[in-house]
């Protein structure tokens, strides 16, 4: 049974990891409705990196790309440089306040207002977002870089979603609706990957109590499940937009304010 809410676990964590919907609120609500068992978040800290094996394995052309041309092509360079802009605030935002947001993750009310309002506010840039004018992830300005990561470091709250914020950003900014969603996996990349570091170096005591077998079922789910989901995606929302996702928010946000109304969460 462990063994089997740990494949549905990491299945979660790897779907909606990359989407604009809050992979760890899903993942906390998730653990409660299967009575998983994490008490020193090891099984979440670990089964993340899944998900960013995968995208790292997806833009792997584009990261050796990247890699080899930083001697020699000036884009690549910049792009380069964009990334760490981006990730600062992110970085700086964790640094100071991590730890004092850490309690708000038990609180599904705080998770199910997160997602309602982000929900609004996704819609309402979607219809009144400005015309694009920056329309390849790997070619944003610099001062864009940052306001996006500005955005990205609202992540912290649980509920709003580290995708949903850079995407949403990332449109405000005149950044077109697949580039926006590009730029937010290439930001995963080494936000999630610090984060995920960070967080092990933690819980590192926990580590040799953990149960390995949960973990490693975790780890292989979520790194399939976003393998399978990040391509669909973008085609997906260059074609029909965020809507979907914005309504898909506010009814999870009103589902969960119906659950803890009835006591079961």
């Amino acid at each position: 049974m462990d063994l089997l809410a740990a494949a549905l676990l990491g299945a979660v964590q790897g779907l909606t990891e990359f989407l604009p919907v809050s992979s760890t609120a899903h993942l906390r609500i998730g653990e409660q409705i299967l009575g998983f068992k994490d008490p020193a978040g090891t099984f979440t800290v670990i089964i993340q990196f899944g998900s960013v094996l995968a995208l790292m394995w997806l833009y792997r052309a584009k990261l050796f790309e990247v890699a080899r041309g930083l001697p020699s092509k000036p884009e690549s360079r910049r792009f380069v440089l964009a990334l760490v802009v981006a990730v600062l605030p992110a970085g700086v935002a964790g640094w100071y306040f991590a730890d004092s947001v850490k309690s708000l993750y038990k609180s599904p009310l705080v998770i199910a207002g997160a997602f309602i309002v982000g929900g609004l506010i996704m819609l309402v840039v979607e219809r009144m977002r400005p015309a694009p004018v920056v329309f390849h992830a790997d070619r944003i300005p610099l001062g864009r870089a940052l306001a996006v990561g500005a955005c990205q470091a609202l992540a912290l709250i649980p509920g709003v979603s580290r995708s949903g914020a850079t995407i949403i950003g990332g449109l405000m900014l005149r950044v077109e609706r697949s580039a926006a969603a590009e730029l937010s996996f290439y930001l995963a990349m080494p936000t999630l990957t610090a984060a995920c570091l960070h967080d092990a170096w933690e819980i590192r005591h926990d580590l040799a109590s953990a149960h390995a077998a949960e973990i490693g079922v975790g780890l292989v789910t979520a790194f399939v499940a976003a393998a399978l989901v990040v391509r669909p995606f973008l085609r997906y929302v260059s074609r029909s937009g965020f809507a979907p996702f914005a309504w898909y928010r506010i009814a999870a946000g009103a589902a969960i304010l119906g659950a803890v109304g009835l006591g079961w969460l």
